[in-house]
């Protein structure tokens, strides 16, 4: 995957004035890292080898003198150490926040595909690395370059065949160094996809532990774990073995430096175009034109994993929101909450059969209406095109008359209220979790809305009432106690548009019998529809819609349907037997 240049830096701007300093900083540690060889250099060619009287004075002002220079780069030092990596924790933060909010944009058919322990894994991990190659990168190769150029300048200036000798290694180096780095992209990309599968599956333990426990299966999902962390394991060891390869490859190029300039310098000296404090100071240089190969070298690891970091990055910023508002979208005032399907078709995948084919149906508004049929007749997916979770394949859906991809998609769902069947609560309190329905509520209202869905009496029954922690996931309460806490949500947010999704099938009979009382509150004036597969529990719906695999096959009050012996009528028949 090919990168964007411009992109990959646009994110220094903020810090650019900053950085720049870091930088410079960096320019003057190196630059005076070099000027250390040549003084002494300058100590033993010319002091030592000049009036020795005057010699130790000397050698006392030129100690001064690099004292103060010390001083000055572990100043420059301390500087770079902490403002860059600063700098790098800032535009860290940065892309965490733009990718996240960007992940919250995307549709219901990305997160249809997409594993929750990977996405973790691009938004904490990935973006780790990459922050340190964001600071390290520019500040070390800056560095790096530096000492290695001006060596290699100062190299030439002392013995201009002996420095041509050494670099004639050096495009063997680069080309060596560029077919490896290729190696470890793949190797460290892969490693991050790996990572990101274990990631997945302890999510995805963790989340069902209770599954897990009940079935006894804690083996089964130490086997599971244990199958993504060896697949790592595997992939980790390619890797150092990569690593392996290329970092002892370039030390024997680096090695092979050193000896020729051992022999060749050894060899000038002898033949007299050389002298032993030149190839001192010669040697010196070629331990500071070393090193930075050396530290670029081991860099090269830092550097692929923050690029392939970039790389999964952009992978999800360049993903377009499959659902996104027209520029001159609607915004909704006094919504009736009529609705109108007219010739609906849609799939999920292009390559799928359609879940619902050229279906149509007029809801009038505050009517109180029901669906059922079987299992996987897209019941929920009907349902799921009204707040545009996703969109239309073919025909129109419409809202009070306008088309709702005409509206502003906040706008529309702050109008739509959901109630189903696996509440989720979040981390925090109850009054926060209440509050989630309409952010700028007060308590006031927010204890008016758990009122009304029969929740006040077990909320303040609770430790801390209202601000009691509920626990991930709300494990603390019971599930009709959950459910009336999502209902107290809706409450709250006041929709004009109610959609049940067997809201309370999965309770027993007392709760469901609470529930169903503040469910029928709720829906109260509003546009209700209700997924039911118990059809005992909507028996006084004003119109029971019968969807099947075929679309709308029936539709009526529940006597009708019941008198026409039609689906419904065989569906109810079912149901009555079993429960006998």
């Amino acid at each position: 995957m090919k990168i964007s240049i411009k992109k990959f830096f646009s994110y220094y701007k903020p810090y650019l004035r900053l950085y720049l300093t870091v930088l410079a900083c960096a320019f003057i540690v190196s630059g005076l890292t070099l000027v250390f060889p040549l003084l002494v250099r300058y100590i033993t060619k010319v002091v030592l080898e000049g009036d020795l009287s005057t010699a130790l004075s000397k050698v006392y002002w030129l100690g001064g003198i690099m004292l103060i220079l010390v001083a000055i780069q572990n100043l420059a030092n301390y500087f770079v150490d902490y403002k860059g990596h600063e700098v790098g924790a800032c535009m860290e933060s940065d892309m965490r926040s733009e990718l996240f909010a960007h992940m919250q944009k995307l549709s219901f058919s990305f997160y249809d595909k997409e594993k929750t322990g990977q996405l973790m894994s691009r938004i904490t991990n990935d973006l780790l690395l990459l922050s340190e190659l964001y600071h390290h990168g520019p500040e070390d190769y800056i560095k790096y370059l530096v000492r290695f150029i001006g060596a290699f300048f100062i190299l030439f200036f002392i013995n201009a065949p002996l420095t041509i000798a050494v670099f004639c290694f050096l495009p063997f180096l680069g080309v060596f160094a560029l077919f490896f780095n290729k190696i470890l992209n793949k190797a460290i990309r892969r490693n991050k996809e790996r990572i990101g599968e274990v990631n997945a599956q302890v999510e995805d333990s963790l989340s069902g532990i209770r599954e897990v426990k009940s079935f006894a299966n804690e083996f089964v999902e130490i086997e599971h774990f244990n199958r993504e962390n060896n697949r790592f394991l595997e992939s980790r060891k390619k890797t150092y073995k990569a690593e392996a390869y290329f970092y002892n490859g370039v030390e024997i190029f680096l090695q092979l430096i050193t000896i020729t300039v051992i022999i060749f310098g050894s060899a000038s000296i002898v033949n007299n175009t050389l002298d032993l404090a030149d190839l001192i100071t010669f040697l010196l240089y070629i331990s500071f034109m070393i090193e930075p190969i050396q530290r670029l070298t081991h860099m090269s690891t830092q550097f692929q994993e923050g690029i392939t970091g970039f790389q999964r990055f952009m992978e999800i910023m360049n993903l377009k929101h499959a659902i996104e508002n027209k520029p001159d979208a609607l915004i909704l005032s006094d919504v009736q909450g009529e609705l109108k399907f007219q010739h609906v078709s849609f799939r999920y995948e292009e390559h799928l059969e359609h879940v619902l084919f050229n279906v149509s149906l007029h809801i009038h508004p505050g009517e109180y209406i029901a669906l059922v049929g079987p299992s996987g007749a897209g019941k929920t997916t009907l349902c799921s095109l009204i707040p545009r979770f996703y969109d239309v394949i073919d025909g129109n859906l419409l809202l009070d008359g306008i088309n709702v991809c005409d509206i502003d998609l906040e706008s529309l769902r702050k109008n739509i209220g959901f109630v189903q069947q696996d509440v989720y609560l979040f981390s925090g309190t109850v009054l926060e979790n209440i509050r989630y329905g309409k952010p700028s509520a007060n308590e006031e209202e927010i204890i008016t809305a758990a009122k009304n869905a029969n929740a006040h009496e077990f909320i303040m029954s609770l430790p801390n009432g209202y601000h009691s922690e509920i626990g991930q996931r709300g494990v603390k309460l019971s599930g009709g106690q959950k459910q009336r806490l999502s209902i107290a949500r809706v409450f709250l947010k006041n929709p004009p548009v109610l959609i049940l999704d067997e809201a309370t099938s999965a309770l027993d009979n007392e709760s469901e019998s609470i529930v169903k009382d503040s469910l029928e509150t709720l829906a109260k004036g509003r546009t209700t529809i209700v997924i039911a597969h118990r059809l005992s529990t909507i028996r006084n719906a004003e119109r029971i819609i019968v969807l099947t695999e075929k679309g709308i096959v029936e539709q009526g009050t529940h006597d009708q349907l019941l008198s026409s012996g039609g689906v419904y009528g065989q569906l109810y028949s079912k149901q009555f037997e079993l429960q006998l």
